[in-house]
């Protein structure tokens, strides 16, 4: 996923970017599971995807949810991680898949899998906690959260919270 240049980022509210990390990992999901992109740069962009969606539940989890659990928002959060522990697994399957060399077939079913899950949660993010992201956390928190997003490397052995548990 090609990350958007600082000086366009930076006029970019969090929430604008946190929906714009979603419609990258989507993207290249269904352009897969659809069949319009296969072969090895759609797999290529494929891994970019499932690297990418670590990244950003790493970030939400470790950065964002801290400061809106303090704000008040404990509920959603609580459902926000559970559907993350239900998209780890099928997280895990892909990159096996795309190491092992499975066939398109087998990968789009993945993709599929995922992408349900991700349609179910990705709009409660969007409509639910997004929203308060610019206006609940510090400066400080949002420059955090946003260079995470960009450049960031989750810990080698870090699970989501919903299977650490």
């Amino acid at each position: 996923m090609e990350k958007m240049p600082i000086a366009k980022a930076s006029a970019e509210s969090l929430r604008d970017a946190l929906e714009r990390d979603h419609r990258e990992v989507d993207d290249a999901l269904e352009g897969y599971a659809n069949g319009s992109a296969s072969g090895t740069w759609a797999q290529l962009g494929l891994k970019r995807a499932e690297e990418g969606l670590r990244r950003h539940i790493y970030a939400e989890e470790e950065l964002l949810f801290p400061p809106l659990r303090q704000a008040g928002m404990t509920g959603p959060i609580l459902v926000m991680l559970r559907e993350h522990g239900r998209m780890w697994p099928v997280l895990d399957t892909l990159a096996h898949e795309l190491r092992e060399g499975v066939s398109d077939d087998v990968l789009r079913a993945t993709c599929r899998q995922l992408l349900i899950l991700l349609q179910h949660h990705n709009p409660k993010e969007e409509q639910i906690l997004y929203p308060q992201v610019d206006q609940l956390l510090d400066v400080d928190a949002i420059v955090a959260v946003r260079e995470f997003l960009d450049a960031g490397q989750i810990p080698a052995d870090w699970t989501c919270q919903h299977l650490a548990s």
